[in-house]
């Protein structure tokens, strides 16, 4: 199974249009079009009945003492853990593509509903759910495709790396919350083929 995409080229940067957040030279950031990108793939496996996409970044701080923090740096050595920004599955065996924008366009404050997604598909709860609990503004159940917004004052360049499996029920089970982690555990013996592709993205001007 081969996965490519109109909207980043494989292995490099991707485009800030579809990213949460952009550098802005006076406040550090600023929140940007956050489009989900474009996807296709091709040659599944005989007995897909339909698949799954996972969006994740490996390269999150695990610990979040200098994290967007003034005259200080989280050091590229510091452990990396998974974040996840895109969880969507029983996309039917006929779809082989996702338009740019057609799951994403713009920033939701609080998050987009789920776990019902366009087309009778279904979508998990992204990482920004725990990012911003607690925030008067933005806090709430982020549902579906929120895009890359690392931290500024991170000495290491994020990947952002998109999964699609193909799999062998039309309908996945998933047990618990719709998390990353718990679709992981659904697709479990499951998946007949996969393929990935990823791209870079920073918010450290120092490494632009």
């Amino acid at each position: 199974m081969k996965l490519t995409s109109y909207s980043f080229v494989d292995g490099a940067n991707i485009p800030a249009e579809f990213a949460f957040c952009a550098i802005d030279p006076n406040t550090h950031v600023a929140l940007s079009a956050n489009r989900n990108p474009h996807l296709a793939w091709t040659d599944a496996p005989a007995g897909t009945k339909s698949f799954a996409v996972i969006c994740h970044d490996p390269d999150v701080p695990s610990r979040g003492d200098d994290v967007n923090q003034e005259g200080r740096e989280v050091p590229a050595s510091l452990p990396r853990v998974d974040f996840f920004h895109w969880l969507l599955w029983d996309i039917p065996a006929s779809v082989h593509e996702i338009a740019a924008g057609s799951h994403s366009d713009g920033v939701s404050a609080r998050g987009k509903s789920g776990p019902a997604a366009p087309q009778g598909w279904h979508h998990g709860i992204n990482d920004y759910t725990g990012w911003f609990a607690g925030d008067a503004d933005m806090g709430g159940t982020y549902y579906g495709y929120d895009g890359p917004c690392p931290p500024w004052n991170d000495a290491l360049v994020h990947r952002y790396v998109f999964t699609v499996y193909a799999v062998d029920v039309a309908k996945l089970d998933i047990v618990g919350e719709p998390t990353g982690a718990n679709l992981r555990a659904a697709l479990q013996g499951r998946v007949l083929a996969e393929s990935s592709i990823s791209a870079s993205y920073t918010l450290n001007p120092r490494l632009v």
